[in-house]
């Protein structure tokens, strides 16, 4: 018996998908049959679409997880630089 993989749903899928069900045109067991998806799934991304749809109109939430990520990558090129030269250091204390 061959072990089935998890379907992996891209963010774009899962907004439209949300979206269908804030409008409320058509059940959430309706929407759920046609994207083969469960009904619990839908009402977890209607939930997260609900709370976060502010966060769609504020100019600063781009720039500051762009920021943020800049600053991780600063911080661990840091760290492999400092592990470059204690490899290095201790390569020659080492004699090979």
């Amino acid at each position: 018996m061959t072990k089935k993989t998890r379907r992996r749903i891209d963010a774009g899928l899962k907004a439209k998908i949300a979206l269908e069900a804030l409008r409320e045109q058509a059940t959430v067991t309706d929407l759920a049959q046609p994207y083969e998806v469960h009904p619990n799934q839908i009402y977890a991304w209607k939930k997260q679409l609900h709370d976060q749809a502010a966060r769609a109109f504020d100019p600063g939430v781009g720039r500051d997880a762009e920021t943020a990520h800049e600053r991780e990558i600063e911080r661990l090129h840091a760290k492999i630089g400092q592990l470059t030269v204690e490899r290095d250091f201790l390569v020659r204390r080492s004699g090979r």
